[in-house]
């Protein structure tokens, strides 16, 4: 597997760390500005804050999963090539194509964009035959000051890791500093979408099951107990006992069947697809079309093709160098990705320019699958037909 001398791992930081547990409470727009207030702060960053709530809320909504999988997956899923001195290495790049290393280094460096700066620490296994990939938990993390904290409550305790030997080889380091991700932008509609979800849950309990009210002498013990266990015996909907000689009256409010809250929601889903995709793709139903949708998936097949061009950007700027050093590679190794070409578009410049120029046979067989097996003969009928076509013109 190497090429060079392999070298070893001496320390290690993933496992230093002290894990924690993030805590499920509910979350409101103060809290986010908190968060966010504290990870910017250039004297004191507090960093934990923003990413912890990036896991408890925000990655659990099922629009922004799917999308963020749709968007990571376009990636991962193209082909690339390993180039040694600007040739293809089809046997390196055979071996290491769909390997959990590339695999994760790829993935890693996508996720920079969304949740911003990533250190990544390579290790090989217990076998010391596999080099592994292992996230430094962001939370632990203090970029602008180049730390690594073992407890990021109380992070008097770090580690320097742009100051260790291992930095740029078995450490390495994307995104900038301040950066957060764009999953910040997200935080709010997530919060509202999740706030207007559980009115509406609300609404619909009330709507299906409204309470029930039993009126008798609340200071008759036996009435009492009776009447507890009559409303406790005839289901699930709230109930309230109270005395005759007191009234109850229903509050009139806002008559709605919760378009409200759909709109809220629907406001905000469509905000998080225009933050991850560039567009709303698929979603409208109601007002969607063919055509918008066509020029969303081009707005969304941009935004990979620039995701492609920051993967090349770092894998030959800083991993490539790393696992040349690893011996995991050889020396002037160069990663790019495989640009899948149009198929129909090529078709159609190819029938265009069959009047004018020669078409190898075989490249044609190669890109569209078609077996030519040579010129066809044009009879005198079609000779006489284009003589009259090309008179008229």
């Amino acid at each position: 597997m190497a090429q060079n001398a392999k070298i070893g791992k001496q320390r290690k930081i993933y496992t230093d760390l002290v894990d924690k547990t993030i805590s499920l409470t509910r979350q409101d727009i103060s809290k986010w500005k908190t968060a966010w207030q504290n990870a910017i702060n250039s004297d004191h960053p507090i960093r934990y804050l923003i990413y912890n709530l990036y896991e408890s809320d925000v990655l659990q909504d099922a629009l922004l999963s799917s999308q963020l999988e749709n968007r990571r997956q376009a990636t991962l899923g193209a082909t690339f090539n390993l180039l040694t001195n600007n040739t293809i290495d089809e046997k390196l790049t055979e071996e290491h194509q769909n390997t959990e290393l590339f695999g994760e280094l790829i993935s890693q460096i996508l996720n920079t964009r969304f949740f911003g700066h990533s250190l990544l620490e390579l290790d090989w296994d217990e076998t010391g035959k596999k080099l592994m990939v292992n996230l430094i938990p962001r939370q632990n993390v203090l970029p602008t000051k180049g730390v690594v904290v073992k407890d990021y409550v109380d992070n008097a305790d770090g580690v320097k890791y742009r100051e260790l030997p291992e930095f740029g080889t078995w450490i390495l380091e994307f995104g900038k500093n301040d950066d957060i991700g764009i999953l910040n932008k997200a935080v709010p509609h997530i919060l509202f979408k999740k706030f207007a979800q559980s009115c509406w849950s609300e609404l619909a309990e009330i709507y299906g099951i409204p309470p029930r009210v039993y009126k008798t002498d609340t200071q008759d013990p036996q009435a009492l107990a009776r009447g507890k266990r009559m409303m406790t015996d005839m289901g699930s909907a709230a109930w309230f006992i109270i005395d005759t000689t007191e009234e109850f009256d229903w509050a009139k409010g806002v008559s709605t069947n919760g378009d409200v809250y759909n709109n809220l929601i629907r406001l905000s889903d469509n905000q998080i697809s225009l933050l991850i995709q560039g567009a709303i793709i698929g979603q409208d139903t109601e007002h969607g079309s063919y055509g918008k949708d066509a020029a969303g998936i081009n707005l969304l097949d941009s935004l990979i093709m620039a995701d492609m061009a920051m993967v090349e950007m770092y894998m030959n700027s800083k991993v490539m160098p790393a696992l040349e050093k690893i011996g995991v590679v050889p020396v002037g190794t160069t990663f790019k990705f495989e640009i899948a070409e149009n198929a129909s578009e090529l078709w159609k410049m190819t029938v265009e320019a069959l009047p004018y120029y020669d078409i190898d046979p075989e490249w044609v067989k190669d890109k569209f699958g078609i077996e030519v097996t040579g010129k066809r003969e044009i009879n005198a009928f079609e000779n006489q037909l284009n003589a009259s076509e090309s008179f008229f013109v």
